[in-house]
This record gives structure tokens, sequence and C-alpha cells, in this order.
């Protein structure tokens, strides 16, 4: 059931009517929720339904268990008990069919394919290969970070199962993310449901604008530029495959960040806070500032149970750097069972280290602290830290690492043609980097000043804004990039 879908609109104006209609009896409203979000679950694949119930049971009592345990071994193995079999599932689904291809290319290239008799059946797309559940990364990490918070000491686990299963399994972020920390989202299930005008006024805000980013300009892009050119590069100049490249980072940035502003807006209006998971990426003047704006959840997971769990800056620069790099490679991998994302994660991995090698190399350098907040420095680390995520989205977006290779080299020796991209791109492309360049403090007077309209003039200008992204839209809904991870 996709956001840009009329099947969601309908979906979502039930439950929300439902919702409010008992929203004085709080468990009868906890059950329509966990309902809803089990059945939006289900319109994907209502087999799957055993796996996040099974996944969320196995942490719910595995985070008692910790909670009442003093032995700090026993609390130990319980939580890497929940860990593993996280991480296993996790595997089990989403790494079987890239493993098994790997071991395929390698018995391949060696000739033992016959030694091990194994038939076609064992390939991906045979009968051992495993169907990838839609959201199982978001509601894995969601799942997982609950036991560890509880084995840290910094939450206490939730008496209620229904409760628990409803925070991992809550329809707004549930395929998609944001990944939301139990701390932020249980306490808000506990209380009595409630909504000020302002949280609903910013909630059709952002619901109306996240459509508008995947509809109007990311959907546009993916199918009249960027898809066209990571197909066949050689059919475009090397300028077309540059611009394709610039197109992909506005188009996974309308993606995602519009999935997320109608994930946190859906929440809003029946009462729930999510946190912001962008906040103007491509601003960023180094790479650990853009992680700091880009997929916030993710980033902040990573850094709080990856990162931190492996020893962080603790132990020297040398340990430090290793860890930079280790967990933007299992980042990478976390995005996809392919090589194409592990090479997107040593990119990051290895420029992340380089950037505080040299920053800390700077800060006893004067040159370095007489130039470092020069407009001129400031200006150049922004478009070098741009181009250089736009370098590593090409092997993101690349089916292949043979087609990224493909790309870099049109990009190198194609030619500056422009017979492919017209006016309505270029329009298109401007509109998208202008809406992603909008100060934080313009964005916030525009919802403070929607939210203070009445609702027929809410209603009024939903309704043409609904009208516009329809006149804008493709001929047909395009999923979301990260329901394939």
């Amino acid at each position: 059931m996709l956001f840009n879908s009329f099947e969601y609109v309908a979906f979502f104006l039930v439950v929300y009517t439902l919702y409010w209609a008992f929203a004085h009896h709080a468990k009868i409203a906890m059950g329509l929720l966990l309902g809803a979000s089990l059945l939006f679950y289900a319109c994907w694949n209502p087999y799957y339904l055993i796996l996040i119930i099974n996944s969320s049971l196995v942490d719910f009592i595995t985070g008692g268990m910790i909670d009442r345990s003093e032995d700090p071994q026993r609390r130990k193995r319980l939580m890497l008990t929940s860990v593993i079999y996280n991480l296993g599932v996790l595997g089990i689904f989403k790494y079987f069919n890239f493993f098994m291809q790997s071991f395929d290319d390698v018995v391949t290239q060696l000739a033992w394919w016959d030694y091990f008799m194994l038939g076609e059946t064992y390939l991906p797309g045979g009968r051992l290969a495993a169907l990838l559940p839609v959201g199982i990364s978001f509601f894995t990490f969601q799942s997982m970070s609950y036991t560890i918070d509880i084995y840290r000491r910094q939450l206490r686990p939730v008496t209620s199962f229904p409760h628990y299963l409803l925070f991992v399994s809550f329809f707004p972020q549930l395929v998609a993310g944001p990944i939301v920390r139990a701390r932020d989202l249980l306490p808000q299930l506990l209380e009595r449901p409630s909504v000020s005008r302002e949280m609903s006024g910013r909630g059709l805000y952002l619901i109306i604008l996240g459509l508008f980013k995947k509809i109007a300009i990311a959907d546009y892009l993916a199918i009249n530029l960027v898809d066209r050119v990571f197909t066949t590069p050689e059919g475009y100049s090397g300028l077309e495959c540059l611009i394709g490249t610039y197109g992909y980072a506005l188009q996974i940035y309308c993606d995602f960040s519009g999935y997320s502003d109608v994930a946190i807006g859906s929440a809003l209006l029946l009462g729930f806070n999510f946190p912001d998971n962008f906040r103007t990426p491509y601003q960023s003047k180094n790479l650990q500032e853009f992680w700091r704006r880009w997929h916030i959840s993710l980033s902040s997971w990573l850094r709080d149970y990856l990162y931190i769990s492996m020893g962080g800056n603790r132990y020297g620069n040398v340990r430090t750097y290793f860890n930079l790099s280790m967990t933007m490679i299992l980042g990478g991998l976390w995005h996809g069972a392919g090589w194409n994302f592990i090479i997107w994660g040593v990119l990051h991995g290895g420029a992340l280290a380089l950037h505080r090698r040299f920053h800390e190399r700077g800060a006893q350098a004067e040159w370095y602290q007489n130039i470092k907040e020069s407009t001129t420095w400031m200006i150049l680390s922004l478009i070098a830290t741009f181009h250089y995520v736009c370098f590593a989205w090409i092997f993101f977006r690349a089916a292949t690492f043979d087609e990224a290779t493909r790309v870099i080299s049109q990009i190198i020796t194609g030619g500056v043609s422009m017979i492919n991209v017209n006016g309505q791109l270029w329009s298109i492309l401007l509109l998208g980097f202008v809406l992603h360049s909008v100060p934080q403090q313009y964005f916030d007077k525009t919802v403070r000043a929607f939210s203070s309209l009445r609702p027929l003039a809410q209603a009024t200008l939903l309704f043409f804004s609904a009208l516009l992204i329809k006149t804008l839209a493709v001929s047909e809904a395009v999923p979301f990039i990260y329901f394939q991870f």
C-alpha cells in the first residue's frame, strides 16, 4: 500500500476517523492502530506477519528477562541472543541471494560446479531463493535497539506485548522509516492520545509536501532522466550523464525525504511525534556534516549501536579510522546485498576517516585555522562534498559495478551535447534544488502560517495542491526507493 496511492488515502481516512472516534478509550484506540498496522503490512504479504510478530515476541521476552536479571553475564547473553536472532533473520532474508550468487560466481570461475553437484534451483530466483520482506531492515533495527537500550539501562521494558508490537509495526514508519527509538515512541503509545491544532496543521503540510517531492520531482526525474541514463549511458553525452547523476542525487533525496514527510505527517495527525529525518543534506560542507543531515534516524542508529559498540574513538586514531570505515561498510551492506553497496560504504567510510585525519592535522596548522571560516573555503567545501556524494551515489544507483563504471566512463569521455535535456527537466531540477535549499526558519514559518489558517482555507489550499500534484504526476505510481531496503 504505497503512500502515493488512493488506497493509502482511503485507508488513512478510515483509520483516522475510527481512531479519534474511540480516542477516549485508550485501549480501543491502541487496538485499532495495531490492527490497522498489521493490515497495512499484510497488504504486501500476509504470510510475513508471522515474521514481524515472532521477531517482536522474541525481543519483548528477551527485554523483560534482561531487565529482571542482575547478573552481568546473563544480561549480556540475553542481549546477544536478541541481536543474533535479529541479524540472523535479516541475514537469511536479505543476504541469502547475494551469498548464493557470489558462491555461484566463485565455483563457476574455478570450474568446481560439477564437483559440488548443485543445480539451478539453488541459484537466486530458484526455489531456495529468499523473497525479501518489505521493510525488514527498518523494523529489525528498531526492535533490536529496544533490547540494547534495556541492556545499557537506558530504558525500562514495556509490560504489554500489544503495545510493544504496535511500537514495532506502527504503519507510518513500518516499511521505510524513520527508525524511531523505543524511548521516543513507547511513552507516547502509553499516553492517552491527543493532538493540537499545530500538530494537525504541520501533519497536513508535511503530507502534501512529501507527496509533491515524491510525485512531482522524484518520479518525474526517475522516468524521464535517471533510469534512462543508468540503463544506457552510452546513449547520452558525458554532460547529460553528469546531469543524470545530479538528478539521482535529487531523486533519492525527494523520494526518501518525501516518504519521511508523509510518515511524520501521518503520525502527527494521529497524535504522535517522530524526529526529523533530513535537514538539507546537500548544504553540508563535509561528509561528517552530511551524515548529520542525511537519513538522521539511520546514521544516529549506526553511531549509537555500531560505531560506539565497536569502540568509537576511545582506542586511538587507527582504531577510530577502522571503526568509521567498518560502520559505513556495514551501513552500505544494510542498504542492499550487493557489491555496489559495499563500494558505496567503502567510499563514505574511507572519506570520513580521511576527513577526521585532516581535521586533526588541520587543528594544529595555522593556515587551516585562518581559512576554514572564510566564505571561499566554505563554498569550495560545499561543492566538493556534494560532488563526492554524487560520485558515491553512482555506485548506489547502479545495478552492477560494470554499470557504474560505464556511467563514470561516459561522464569523462562522452562530450558535452545537451539534446536529451529539455526545458521541463531543467525546471524540475531547479525546483527540486531550490526546495531542498529553503532555510529551516523559512520552512517553519510557512508551516506555522498554514497551521494558523481556518480549516476551510487549509482544505482549499490542500485541494489545489493535490490538483497540481496530479497534473505533474507521471502515468503510474512509482514505488519508493527505500522499499527495497
